[in-house]
């Protein structure tokens, strides 16, 4: 009997072992063109962007992320957040009010200002160009869309939410906003001087200015929210700071002048202030704020609302503007204003006595504590001009500060002598993308200020009227100098 032949076992095919090679080689390929291609792409959150030269900080490292998932998210970020395949015509929005439009606020006509340097030649695409020289990022707004552009890295997440503020307006007023072409510069202080570059002036964006800069000044990003340090988008964080204004009586308020801030930020005002730091010789208390120890206790201590249960409160810059003005208005106590060299769009409105007290910086310590005997001995106008800066503030809502926006964005438009394009290197930004390169927290801050369509159109820009804006500001100095005088007359 023949024995059964011997099965041998099977053997792998002789092309497998090189497919696998194969294919592990071009997995690792495909991530490293994966790796390379996003090393290239700019993002407003900071990936592969060094800090402003002129304003140079910390650059973000990005090192609670692999280099595989930072890789992807920027890709998935940059690229695939957008509705690229609805490209449908965006149409202007039908407004179900039958009532005229409001009246803009008075400081909004501070835009004819601000362009005023523009007025009658006009902004060439060559200007434009040129003040990307001092830009962090480019805006180009076409056809009801956001593209951008970025240079730097900013501060923070000051980029990412100033962004997300521009695609919130075009949200607010869907095919409203007009075609416009911007550079924007996030750091502090205005760079454009007026007496150097007279022959040749260049338009940029920034959160402040002077009189003495052609820089363009427009809302901060901390109307949506400063997750860093835990303050909210102003929609919450102005009601909160009401209520919590109202928890004592005027009377029952500490009858001195407060602050808490951080002085170590090259502010020669704000080291001068800590020597005023003596409720009974100068009736102030000067308190020095550490961002870093708050953000260990949770910032509770930091917590705005908590901080109105002073009759007067000081405002001092820090490096140039401070976004603190809004807040330190919003408690209601009266604000003493220490003579700003700096505005931002909105403090260009505030009146000296009717809602802030004006403070020289010289002698500090005798001029705060001359605005404090002053308070404590007319109580009910003290009062009255804390309240009224309160007031001012509460009607500083976010619709007032998109429609400022709008109409900044609009007067800024017809000026242009070019038709805006996105360039190449310039990416689609949308809610969702903004979205996707945001932290939790931000996240968080981002969703709570989201706006809707609006049902009722801007307001009313007032027309230009170069005599009313100057009579504005003669009559702005003229109290100035009454406070002046007032803290110079001896003590009966």
């Amino acid at each position: 009997m023949v024995a059964p032949p011997r099965l041998s076992p099977p053997r792998s095919p002789s092309y497998l072992l090189p497919a696998l090679v194969a294919l592990a080689l071009f997995t690792l390929f495909f991530l490293y063109k994966v790796d390379d291609f996003a090393t290239s792409i700019k993002t407003m959150a900071g990936h592969n962007l060094e800090p402003t030269p002129w304003h140079v900080f910390p650059a973000k490292s990005f090192d609670d992320e692999t280099r595989q998932s930072r890789a992807y998210k920027i890709i998935q970020c940059s690229y695939l957040s957008c509705p690229y395949f609805n490209r449908s015509i965006i149409e202007r929005p039908h407004f179900s009010s039958s009532k005229p439009a409001a009246q803009c606020p008075e400081f909004f006509s501070y835009i004819h200002r601000d362009l005023a340097p523009w007025a009658k030649t006009g902004i060439t695409e060559n200007q434009v160009m040129e003040a990307k020289n001092f830009a962090a990022f480019r805006i180009v707004i076409f056809q009801g869309r956001l593209y951008l552009d970025p240079y730097y890295a900013c501060f923070q997440s000051r980029m990412m939410v100033t962004i997300w503020g521009f695609v919130q307006l075009l949200r607010k007023y869907p095919g409203m906003v007009p075609d416009v072409d911007l550079m924007f510069d996030c750091m502090d202080k205005p760079i454009l001087n007026r007496t150097e570059r007279q022959s040749n002036p260049v338009p940029l964006f920034r959160y402040c200015t002077t009189r003495e800069h052609f820089d363009i000044p427009f809302p901060d990003w901390s109307f949506w929210g400063w997750s860093e340090i835990n303050i909210r988008p102003w929609s919450e964080e102005f009601p909160d700071i009401k209520k919590g204004s109202q928890t004592k009586r005027w009377p029952k308020k500490q009858p001195r002048a407060f602050w808490k801030g951080n002085p170590d930020v090259v502010s020669p005002v704000r080291l001068e202030l800590l020597q005023c730091n003596d409720s009974r010789k100068w009736g102030a208390q000067i308190m020095r704020q550490d961002w870093v120890q708050e953000a260990k206790e949770g910032f509770e201590a930091s917590k705005l609302s908590n901080q109105c249960n002073y009759r007067y409160k000081i405002y001092a810059e820090g490096f140039a503007w401070s976004v603190s003005l809004k807040y330190i208005l919003s408690c209601g106590s009266m604000t003493l204003i220490i003579s700003p060299q700096y505005e931002d769009f909105f403090s260009r409105g505030l009146i000296p006595k009717k809602n802030y007290w004006p403070v020289s910086p010289v002698d500090l310590c005798k001029s705060i504590k001359s605005a404090v005997d002053w308070g404590n001995t007319h109580p009910a106008e003290a009062q009255a001009i804390g309240q009224a800066g309160q007031d001012f503030m509460a009607s500083l809502s976010m619709d007032k500060i998109y429609d400022y926006m709008f109409h900044l964005i609009t007067e800024y438009s017809k000026l242009q002598m070019f038709k805006p394009v996105p360039p190449p290197s310039a990416l689609e930004v949308c809610p969702d993308s903004v979205l996707c390169f945001a932290d939790e927290k931000q996240k968080l801050f981002l969703k709570k200020s989201t706006t809707s369509p609006s049902l009722e159109p801007p307001c009313n820009l007032p027309p230009v009227d170069d005599n009313a804006n100057k009579r504005w500001m003669d009559e702005k100095q003229k109290l100035q100098e009454e406070v002046r005088q007032m803290g110079q007359q001896p003590k009966p």
